[in-house]
């Protein structure tokens, strides 16, 4: 501990950080135009010292998360520091500037006190378009990241003047629905600017010395906690692999191999077996192979730890360039940041299960599940909707997996049917378990469901982007896999047919699109499950 800070004003500035934290992305949530961040809640709120290390985040998305520990750090290595002034809100989406999709929208505000630098409020919003070749921007085709959207440098759109009109305007001009991204802009504004009054008021009782020296503070504490935690563990190598369905383009699977060495309080995290970068759009950038890294090792040696650039300190990930997980800056991105990046996660997964058998649960969905419907309104307006679609949870050593739930690094929220059918030219038909989905084992995984959706506008377009329809998720200890994704067009006619996981094709009035999602994969062998158990699934219809 900074012997500087008292132990009690250091738990209480702790504590207001990450409360600041919350408040951002509530406030986000509430102020957004887009049910994608006001239901679904894809966004993600986060705090930094002045070099731009993670102090303080929400409970949100650990896909974003991950990556936010290094944005506002390139960011500063296009905008320095002296450039910066108070009441600025820097927009970007660059993937390679600390980024994860073009989607995926940052807003950075620097807060001072007085003319000093004292700490960063960043907010994430997943903007429903951001421009490209389709609606909702997933192009399952693209093999360059400039077919996807438009790509933000970091720009100021607001000032203590306040917003720049015309720089906003230039941005909306690209986008098919500009004025609920105008709305969704201003709300990430909004979010920054209570990040800044709160850690002004913290400047005002602590003064800035006392603030800089608790971050400094918590930045040791959890690097200690983190490598208490790695030399709990057992040292040695430990390899596993898994594989992407195909890139969308090309229809081979895709390997993703790590090798996991842990020796005293470091680990090392070598992506060098992964596949090369792919020409379709689920390669990732180097940020994200950090953000599945901080995922899984938190999650199975060290969930209590706060996160922290400390916290990262002990782990080190090695990606060669041109890799799957490192790809060139000109490559497509957008579905390696949710399914490319889940699939890194399940890779470390298996290959720590042998050596941590009773922390390593059997595969989930790993994959979001994302379909996208785009359709003119009467008026002639765009009405994009964006759905992640969950699925059943991988059972563990001493459970089931929970059934129709968000797992590993995507943690938004469905969309309320009655949400669906008020903001869209769409009629959700059925929401409901998938009976016989999950995994068997001596703890079975949990289920995934099923929903429908009638397309009622004259015609849509409808986009998917998402895995596991041939590489099932995978059962643990002698656990059975799940099954894999189904999403079937015009079920039970004459001309059904499965559409497939990475494509775009057009709907018409009537058309019914059901997706099946993934159950879970079991956990130890099916002979080992007691008769209570299947008694009970059999009762509730699980199988």
């Amino acid at each position: 501990m900074n012997p500087a800070v008292h132990p009690v004003t250091l738990e209480v500035v702790r504590n207001a950080l990450y409360a600041i934290a919350e408040e951002m992305s509530v406030v986000l949530m509430r102020s957004a135009r887009s049910p994608l961040l006001k239901e679904a809640g894809d966004l993600s709120s986060a705090l930094t010292d002045a070099e731009g290390r993670l102090v303080a985040q929400g409970r949100d998305i650990p896909i974003h998360m991950g990556v936010m520990a290094f944005t506002v750090k390139e960011f500063l290595k296009r905008v320095p520091a002296e450039r910066l002034r108070e009441g600025d809100v820097w927009f970007l989406n660059l993937p390679e500037v600390g980024g994860n999709h073009l989607p995926d929208v940052k807003a950075i505000r620097p807060v001072f006190a007085g003319t000093r630098l004292v700490a960063f409020a960043i907010n994430l919003a997943h903007w429903a378009d951001i421009g490209g070749a389709v609606p909702g921007s997933y192009v399952p085709w693209a093999t360059e990241s400039y077919q996807e959207g438009v790509r933000i440098s970091p720009v100021r759109l607001f000032s203590a003047a306040g917003p720049d009109e015309e720089k906003i305007e230039i941005i909306l001009s690209n986008l098919r629905s500009p004025d609920e991204r105008r709305g969704d802009i201003f709300a990430q504004f909004a979010a920054d600017d209570v990040a800044a009054r709160r850690i002004g008021e913290l400047v005002e009782r602590y003064g800035a010395d006392t603030l800089s020296a608790c971050f400094e503070a918590l930045h040791a504490a959890s690097e200690r906690a983190m490598r208490d935690a790695l030399r709990a563990l057992p040292d040695g190598v430990w390899t596993g692999e898994d594989w992407l369905d195909d890139d969308g383009v090309d229809a081979a699977p895709l390997p993703i191999r790590v090798r996991v060495e842990i020796r005293g309080d470091e680990a090392t995290f070598d992506f060098s077996g992964t596949a090369p970068q792919a020409r379709g759009p689920v390669n990732t950038t180097y940020f994200i192979a950090c953000s599945s890294v901080y995922y899984a090792i938190k999650t199975v040696a060290a969930p209590e730890v706060p996160p922290n650039d400390g916290c990262y300190r002990p782990l080190h990930v090695i990606v060669p360039p041109r890799n799957l997980l490192n790809a060139d800056v000109d490559r497509p991105v957008v579905g390696g940041n949710h399914e490319t990046s889940q699939r890194a996660v399940d890779a470390i997964f298996r290959a720590l299960a042998s050596a941590l058998p009773d922390r390593v649960t059997a595969s989930g969905p790993a994959t979001s599940g994302v379909l996208i419907f785009g359709a003119r309104t009467p008026d002639g307006r765009w009405a994009i909707f964006y759905e992640t679609h969950g699925g059943g949870e991988g059972a563990g050593v001493a459970r089931d997996g929970a059934s129709a739930i968000r797992v590993y690094m995507s943690n938004v929220m469905n969309t309320p049917s009655e949400v669906v059918e008020a903001e869209y030219p769409l009629r959700v038909e059925e929401h409901a378990l998938r009976p016989g989905s999950a995994g068997d084992g001596r703890h079975r995984g949990g289920l995934g469901f099923r929903r429908a959706y009638r397309v009622v506008a004259p015609e849509a377009t409808l986009t998917s982007m998402l895995d596991r329809r041939v590489v099932p998720p995978w059962g643990i200890h002698g656990g059975r896999d799940g099954l894999p994704y189904r999403i079937t067009l015009n079920p039970g006619t004459p001309g059904a047919r499965d559409i497939g996981g990475k494509v775009s094709v057009r709907l018409t009035r009537g058309d019914l699109l059901l997706i099946e999602t993934c159950g879970g994969g079991g956990f130890g062998p099916p002979a080992d499950r007691s008769a209570e158990a299947r008694e009970h699934d059999r009762r509730e219809g699980y199988v």
